[in-house]
């Protein structure tokens, strides 16, 4: 007896305007498969596939991003600043705030930012005026890790254009840990 598999739907926020958007992928095999033969599949083919189709959303929602990176509209993450969208903070001084990720990638998966833009919406336009506080934020990142437990291993991740994935043009660094990271990443 043949199963179809129920369509799906993934749903990805990202902020490429002031306004909260979402982008929805539907996906419908067009194909039925018995049970047995689900069944048999590895669960890692499985993953697989769902994994390169997640893939193919995160860059679509980062080129989507892109197209609005030098526009100056604030981003979701002024309004979480603005304390207009609530976030779990972990770290804030006069200069950084550092909240959890709504989507974690790690048990630890803490989000680093500057509280003033000051034109950094992405590593690849610092300039020499911007070393205090790409410094800061490092030693934020650093707080966060003793904070949460991991100074013994995390990884800090700059995301740079959208061929690196940044859904968000506001500088950010991202600190996971609390799992064992692999090498090489991504």
């Amino acid at each position: 007896m043949a199963a179809s598999i129920p369509p799906f739907s993934l749903l990805r926020n990202y902020a490429a305007t002031t306004a909260r958007a979402f982008v929805t992928v539907k996906v419908k095999p067009s194909y039925a498969i018995s049970s047995t033969t689900l069944h048999h599949l590895p669960s890692r083919s499985r993953r697989l596939q769902f994994y390169a189709s997640a893939t193919n959303n995160e860059e679509a929602a980062a080129r989507a991003a892109a197209a609005n990176a030098d526009s100056g509209a604030p981003t979701i993450f002024d309004r979480i600043i603005a304390k207009e969208i609530p976030s779990s903070i972990v770290y804030e001084d006069e200069k950084v705030l550092a909240f959890r990720d709504i989507d974690p990638q790690a048990p630890v998966h803490v989000l680093v930012i500057p509280k003033f833009r000051d034109g950094l919406t992405q590593l690849g336009k610092a300039e020499a005026r911007h070393g205090e506080i790409l410094g800061q934020l490092l030693y934020a990142a650093k707080i966060v890790a003793e904070k949460e437990g991991i100074l013994d291993g995390f990884r800090v991740v700059i995301n740079n254009g959208s061929d690196a994935c940044q859904s968000v043009y506001h500088l950010h660094l991202h600190v996971l840990g609390g799992r064992q990271m692999k090498w090489p990443p991504g």
